[in-house]
């Protein structure tokens, strides 16, 4: 993608594999992986700014996780602005997904992130290095999701 696509962006994430406990040196595993492209990061500067993100587990042959943030325009667009695949709804995920979010394409003051305010996006929102804290915007709760647990 990055030789046919200009301003391509993308983060990949291993970990070495092992064999019972010895270091495997030639295989390594993947954990996860964060993608953009540069007319998702032009085109959200022209969106408002609130950033709504969430995660869909993805079946068959590869499980996984796919995380993903969508943005809106004046014209009531929406516009995904950034991917990831992830092992999980993890702290660690989510913390990998919302630094790169804010690196490539959400640096300026004043977000508004939307979550369902999963314990672990919640944690990662708010810990040191994500690029995210209450001084800088706002992570506020996705109202489909109150009525959702509401209703339960």
């Amino acid at each position: 993608m990055q030789l046919y696509v200009l301003g391509f962006i993308w983060k990949m994430k291993t970990q070495p594999a092992y064999e019972g406990n010895q270091l495997d040196v030639d295989h390594i595993i993947f954990k996860r992986v964060f993608w953009t492209f540069k007319s998702c990061i032009d085109g959200f500067k022209f969106c408002k700014p609130v950033v709504r993100v969430d995660g869909t587990f993805l079946y068959g042959k590869y499980r996984g996780t796919l995380l993903v943030a969508v943005a809106q325009d004046g014209r009531n667009n929406i516009l995904p602005i950034v991917f990831a695949i992830v092992e999980g709804e993890t702290t660690e995920a989510w913390f990998f997904f919302l630094r790169n979010l804010r690196r490539y394409v959400t640096p300026q003051e004043g977000i508004c992130l939307i979550s369902n305010r999963h314990e672990s996006i919640k944690s990662a929102y708010s810990r040191e290095g994500s690029g995210w804290n209450n001084n800088n915007s706002m992570h506020v709760y996705c109202i489909r999701h109150i009525a959702q647990n509401f209703m339960r």
